[in-house]
Formats: structure tokens, C-alpha cells, sequence
């Protein structure tokens, strides 16, 4: 260690410092082993190993189960604000690379795969919208933001407000309030008066209802697979179930698709979902239903589509519920795979962590036999790029996407 730490110094297990070492930058409450110097909530602190080797400085929260979150594996690095600086400029250039000309509509900050743990930060054209889940973070909001609008408008991109998400109960685990409104920037220009924008995906137009909707307001990370599903659809008798904003729906129509008929539970994004059908000229060939996918599929008789699009939301968001949603997948994928004629098509994905791929695709088999198909795999997809997945942190690697023909 070559410059002398003022930081709290924090003694960790043999586990944690094994973890450590294979990359992943979470330690846990059980794991910590000792503690020197004063540990503020949302500070930064050194953590050592059993004998005593720095192993990294991270975040610190007594709040949270996840007592630490590295930033960091470098003993020189300074955490001023050149640090941080180069940091989301690294996250930015990233996404100029592997989103080229999509860069307007992305997700610029992936917590911890762009080392700022716990940032949500994405881009619906000239707004950012965020979501923070660390309290280490939350302390430097005042800093990022600016900071991040900076970057982005020195490259030319207009970017007129920040607006933040954090009406999520996770954040009360870190000891944090929940919240949404404008952030202020400090920039002398007054906030937006709207919190609805449009913005464009693969050639379909969208408003976006970034204080209500689901999440930051639009889900960027299905990208790239609804192109994927365009590309199937021409000629088809689409169902899209759990539309949420008519997303997967409205490329398909796009697509070609011969009807398109999209279902959700929340008669407000079905809405929103006519909403962006009609201002895309989409409407003549999509219809709209607000109702529970679970009561309609039983309900479906025949082979009225086919091609069916299951995108729901995350049945599980802990592990003590994986056997739990598995049965939800399950049921959902059984009835599609029953309902769709011998040689339809059928879009399946599960965005949640803990239903991991080896379970979903354990799934899809009990499903398929159950209802006595055969499936034909055309893709196996994921998130798009925007949401880089690191192959040491399993967490950033969630979505499970796959195109079937059932034969």
C-alpha cells in the first residue's frame, strides 16, 4: 500500500476475502470480523483479510446486509472527484461503443457493473431518470448527477432534467426514505413541467410515464429481443401477455403481424398501450385487454394465435420464492404451449436473478412435456448490452430470453 489510508479499517472473514478475490464486491454483515476508526453510515472504509491484506475499499452501511460495497480494489485510488468523473465517463463511452445509434434511449448506469453500486441511471431522450438503492450513493448524488448531465452535453446531448425514482421499499432496508421528484442541477434552468415524454425504440414512438410507470418508467433492457420478435411476426395472430406499455405488441404489429392482442392486469398501462398503438398508426391491427393472464389463458379455447409473447413481471425477487414462481412460469408456459397450434411460435423470458437459467430452462422442460410439445429453439437472447452483464457478479446477469417454434 503505497499512500498512507484515513480511512476506518475493517477486518473481514477467510469467505468474504475468497469473494473478494473472484471479483464479486458485496460483503455481508455476517462476514465483518472487526472494526477501527469511526464507520460512518454511507462512508467509504478499507477492508483487509484475516492477515491483514488490503483487499479493497467499499461503502459502508450498518443498515444493510450487504455491509459493504466495494468500489474499488486499488490502494492508490483517490476518491475525489476525478474519480468518479472518469468513472461515468467510462460508463458513457461504453455505451457510445455497443448502443451506437440507439444511445438516446439506454440505460447509461447498471449499478454494479459500472462500479457505482446501487445507480439506476437511464436515458429517455433528454431526461435521465434514476433510482438509487445505496445509501454511499445517495451521499453522492449531489456530486454524480451534475456531473453525469455534464458529461452528456459536453457531447452534445441535450439533456434538460434528472428525475428521480426512489419510491422502492428496498431503499428503507439502507436506512434511506422513499422519494421521486425532479433532482436539481444547479444549472439556472427551471425543472420540466411535464413528467411524460416520448421517446423512439426501433422506429416505434412511445410515451413514457417516468413518474408512474413501472420501474424508471420503461423496461430498455428488452431492446433488441422485440426486434427479434418483429422479425418473426409477419402473417401471425399474436397474443402479447403482460403488455405493461404494448412494447412487445407494438413491434410485432410493426413486424407485420396480422393481429396483435395485448393483455395486462393494470388497466393504466393497458392505456398507455392504446395510447402509443394509435400515435404509431398501429391501432387498425392491435386490440387491448385489462385482465389477469393467470384467469385468461385457461380460458382460451382452440388455436386463436400463433404466436404468444409471455413477458411477466418477476415472479420471485428472493430465494425463498423460487419454488414458488417456478410454478407461476410454469403454469403460464403449459397453457401458451397448449394453446398454440403445431408450429406456432412462442417468446418466453423470466427477469428475475434468482430464477436462474438452469431453472428456467428446467422449467421449459416440465412445461413442454406437460403439455405434450416439442420445442424448436430458434434464439436463446438476453438483456441488451446497455445492461452489461459481469460474469464475477451473477446479479447483473437476469434476463432469460427465448424464441420457440412448437412443434
Amino acid at each position: 500500500m503505497k499512500q498512507q489510508r484515513s480511512f476506518p479499517r475493517i477486518s473481514v472473514t477467510a469467505k468474504a476475502e475468497a469473494s473478494v478475490k473472484r471479483g464479486h464486491p458485496w460483503i455481508y454483515h455476517t462476514e465483518l470480523t472487526g472494526l477501527e476508526g469511526d464507520c460512518a453510515d454511507g462512508g467509504l472504509a478499507d477492508v483487509f483479510s484475516p492477515k491483514g491484506r488490503y483487499l479493497g475499499t467499499g461503502f459502508y452501511n450498518s443498515h444493510s446486509k450487504i455491509r459493504i460495497r466495494l468500489i474499488s480494489q486499488n490502494a492508490n485510488d483517490r476518491f475525489d472527484r476525478a474519480f468518479f468523473e472518469r468513472r461515468l465517463r467510462h460508463a458513457y463511452e461504453y455505451r457510445k461503443t455497443v448502443m451506437g445509434e440507439d444511445l438516446s434511449c439506454c440505460r447509461l448506469i447498471f449499478g454494479e457493473a459500472d462500479c457505482f453500486p446501487g445507480l439506476t441511471v437511464d436515458r429517455f431522450g433528454d431526461i435521465l431518470v434514476t433510482q438509487t438503492l445505496s445509501l454511499g450513493i445517495e451521499r453522492l448524488k449531489p456530486l454524480l448527477f451534475p456531473l453525469l448531465a455534464d458529461i452528456l452535453r459536453e457531447d452534445g446531448q441535450d439533456i434538460r432534467g434528472v428525475y428521480e425514482r426512489n419510491d422502492v421499499a428496498i431503499r428503507e432496508l439502507e436506512g434511506m426514505e422513499q422519494g421521486k421528484g425532479f433532482f436539481p442541477l444547479d444549472d439556472g434552468a427551471p425543472a420540466p413541467s411535464s413528467t411524460k415524454t416520448a421517446i423512439v425504440e426501433n422506429g416505434i414512438r412511445y410515451w413514457v410515464d417516468f413518474e408512474n410507470g413501472q420501474k424508471t418508467g420503461f423496461f430498455l433492457d428488452q431492446k433488441y429481443n422485440r426486434q427479434a420478435v418483429a422479425r418473426l411476426s409477419r402473417g401471425k395472430r399474436v397474443l402479447d401477455c403482460f403488455t405493461h406499455t404494448g412494447s412487445f405488441g407494438l413491434n410485432a404489429a410493426k413486424g407485420g403481424a396480422e393481429t396483435v392482442h395485448c393483455v395486462d392486469v393494470s388497466q393504466a398501462a393497458v392505456d398507455l398501450a392504446c395510447e402509443n398503438a394509435r400515435q404509431n398508426g398501429l391501432d387498425g391491427r392491435m386490440s387491448f385487454q385489462c385482465a389477469n393472464v393467470f384467469d385468461l389463458l385457461p380460458r382460451l379455447q382452440g388455436h386463436p394465435y400463433d404466436f404468444i409473447i409471455l413477458d411477466p413481471p418477476a415472479f420471485t425477487k428472493s430465494r425463498q420464492t423460487v419454488d414458488h414462481a417456478a410454478r407461476g412460469y410454469k403454469e403460464i408456459n403449459y397453457r401458451a404451449m397448449s394453446l398454440l397450434p403445431r408450429g406456432g411460435y412462442l417468446a418466453t423470458c423470466s427477469c428475475s436473478h434468482f430464477m436462474t437459467e438452469e431453472l428456467f430452462v428446467k422449467m421449459l422442460h416440465s412445461a413442454a412435456s406437460d403439455a405434450q410439445v416439442t420445442l424448436r429453439q430458434i434464439e436463446a437472447r438476453q438483456q441488451s448490452p446497455d445492461h452489461p452483464i459481469l460474469w464475477n457478479v451473477p446479479e447483473t446477469n437476469y434476463l432469460k430470453f427465448y424464441l420457440f417454434q412448437v412443434v
